[in-house]
């Protein structure tokens, strides 16, 4: 018996590069009016569509009209609900679902494609690095609290302070990602991250230069 790894199986999937990171279990609302994303919600929403596509981060470059650079892990959207608007346009609302890794683009015709993997949390190496169950999210929790509450005394875009999260440890810790209020690369970072432990201590970090930041706005005015 071979003792090579097997690599993880491909599937082509059609994508959607934004400029901002999308996280499983987090919501992704689009308005979707660009004539190739017509016909991409359209094949993905058909009798023989998955509901589903993906979402990179893009790297360089715009949104519209092509010619932009991806980043190459994202995540799985599935669509929930998609409205049809007067001017061809589509209204969607997507959730995230698993990450994934593009392991080859695919050519954009008419719209991004690309084959991808599922992309799992490594094992933790260190055995004190235990499974999301065994990870202490409360203090987090709480410092993202206080970060939220301080954008919004600042009258900054962002979550409420007295949001509700997903009881289920995975699914709070991605929801805490979603609405931490930090830029896109930090996300990217996030996202990245092999296991939970080193994602939760990348969130801890990242609420933590933030408190920091928005502290001294508050008392410095």
């Amino acid at each position: 018996m071979s003792n090579e790894s097997v690599p993880p199986p491909r599937s082509s999937l059609a994508m959607f590069p934004l400029g901002n990171v999308l996280f499983p279990h987090a919501y992704l609302p689009l308005r979707i009016f660009e004539p190739r994303y017509r016909t991409m919600i359209e094949d993905v929403i058909g009798d023989s569509g998955t509901r589903e596509f993906g979402v990179v981060l893009i790297e360089r470059g715009s949104e519209v009209g092509g010619g932009d650079v991806r980043h190459t892990v994202g995540t799985v959207a599935r669509i929930v609900e998609a409205e049809p608007q007067p001017d061809g346009g589509w209204l969607v609302i997507a959730v995230g679902v698993r990450r994934i890794t593009v392991e080859q683009w695919l050519p954009d015709d008419p719209y991004p494609r690309a084959e991808v993997t599922d992309t799992q949390d490594q094992a933790p190496e260190n055995p004190t690095d235990g499974p999301v169950e065994t990870l202490d999210l409360d203090p987090a929790m709480a410092t993202l609290r206080r970060v939220l509450a301080m954008c919004a005394e600042l009258d900054e875009p962002g979550a409420p302070a007295t949001i509700e999260l997903d009881p289920d440890p995975t699914v709070r810790l991605w929801q805490m990602c979603a609405v931490a209020p930090v830029g896109p690369v930090d996300d990217l970072r996030l996202l990245r991250a092999p296991t939970a432990a080193v994602r939760l201590g990348v969130l801890v970090e990242l609420l933590d230069d933030e408190a920091m930041v928005l502290s001294h706005r508050l008392t410095t005015g």
